[in-house]
């Protein structure tokens, strides 16, 4: 049976053993991780925690909606037993009536039929297997990427480990940070704070990129959990489109990890210009569901408008 829990009814350690043991875990929703990223949220438990929904929420106008959580790509479905399309639409019907919109995604394991009436779209990610040797998968980088890690080496860039996490942060805020993105102060706090979070928690690591004038030049934060790394967030100035900064750093990265049981994920992009660089190192494209959830009277509506300008905003906010 699925139960519609509040926040402060939830048991956080079994939901976080839920988490451990799912066989589509991810790090996004560990209840350590929702309480620093959302603004509230709670939860659909089905039984005792075999499988469990965050269902992150706001309130505006009277009205609780469920909504997408910035540095949060998929939610959804997490369960320790099988996943399909029946446990997925079985969990969808379970929101209670409570929220009356709905504008969240599921992550690649949750699956519903085409015609579901609550699919609103479809994200794409970026993944690429490491299990392979790295010179079986350098053999897999487009001829541009190729180019461009020569470039960077033959202008004495350097990749290392050293670095701070605000140090990313900045060199965002002063590049694409001032290019409309909608972060707010209080995004890039709990931004820092997460980062710090996973390096306490064994779950971070970063790479920044230095000119041969020890410059940064670009730096990555790579969450890791489940045997998947993500590429959660990235910064770099301008010289770094110049010098290949990023394409070295990763390349870095893959070949430290290559031949290990782990899968880089990129996290997509909806610009095209990104998705072909993240396609240049190999890297598959893989499909997560955007659902939307509307069942408020029609005058109710406009409240979210800004939410959804938002949203749509925010889709370019990581690469940098």
């Amino acid at each position: 049976m699925i139960r519609y829990i509040r926040h402060n009814n939830i048991d956080f350690n079994r939901w976080d053993d839920c988490i451990d043991h799912s066989v589509n875990g991810m790090f996004y929703a560990y209840a350590w991780y929702l309480d620093m990223t959302a603004d509230s949220w709670d939860a659909l438990v089905e039984d005792d925690y075999r499988a469990v929904m965050p269902l992150p929420f706001r309130r505006k106008a009277w009205i609780n909606y469920i909504y997408q959580p910035f540095f949060v790509q998929q939610l959804g479905v997490f369960s320790t037993g099988r996943l399909n399309e029946r446990v997925t639409g079985q969990f969808l019907k379970a929101v209670p009536e409570r929220f009356k919109y709905a504008d969240f995604n599921l992550n690649t394991f949750n699956h519903l039929s085409d015609r579901h009436p609550l699919i609103g779209g479809k994200g794409i990610t970026h993944e690429l297997d490491l299990i392979a040797p790295y010179e079986r998968l350098q053999a897999g980088y487009s001829s541009n990427l190729r180019r461009n890690i020569k470039k960077a080496l033959a202008k004495e860039v350097y990749v290392t480990g050293a670095g701070r996490p605000e140090d990313i942060i900045r060199i965002f805020r002063q590049n694409r940070g001032r290019r409309g993105v909608p972060f707010s102060e209080k995004d890039y706090r709990v931004l820092k704070h997460l980062i710090y979070a996973g390096m306490h928690k064994g779950m971070v690591t970063l790479r920044f990129a230095y000119s041969p004038t020890n410059e940064l030049c670009a730096g990555i934060v790579f969450f890791r959990s489940h045997q998947k790394v993500v590429l959660l967030f990235s910064g770099s100035t301008p010289e770094a489109r110049s010098n290949g900064a990023m394409s070295l750093i990763i390349d870095r990265f893959i070949r430290e990890n290559a031949g290990k049981e782990l899968v880089l994920d990129f996290e997509g992009s909806a610009d095209p210009g990104l998705a072909r660089f993240y396609r240049g190192f190999g890297s598959e494209e893989c499909v997560f569901l955007r659902i939307i959830m509307n069942n408020m009277p029609f005058p109710a509506e406009p409240v979210l408008d800004g939410y959804r300008w938002l949203k749509n905003r925010c889709k370019l906010h990581k690469n940098a």
